[in-house]
């Protein structure tokens, strides 16, 4: 996976959302707003450039007390929500 050019993580009021700028994302009109770990995720695949669920769950159990098992489940989740919100291509 890949995150899609042309969207950037924001503080927007103290709140960590999404947002599109440029050509690319002009019919995204919408923000997404993340939670804090979300929030690092975010910044590690954009870190990766390429990266896989398995790499971000490796990244969530380095930087917080959660086991393998439910850093893939949640990692799993968060990217479906980002394939779906159209932020990531495969």
């Amino acid at each position: 996976m890949k995150l899609k050019n042309g969207f950037v993580l924001r503080e927007v009021c103290g709140e960590k959302v999404i947002v599109g700028e440029g050509a690319e994302t002009v019919n995204f009109g919408k923000l997404i707003s993340l939670n804090e770990t979300a929030a690092v995720l975010w910044n590690k695949a954009l870190e990766l450039g390429n990266f896989t669920v398995e790499q971000l769950a490796d990244a969530l159990t380095e930087e917080y007390e959660v086991n393998r098992e439910q850093a893939l489940s949640d990692v799993k989740k968060l990217t479906e929500g980002w394939q779906e919100a159209g932020l990531v291509e495969s």
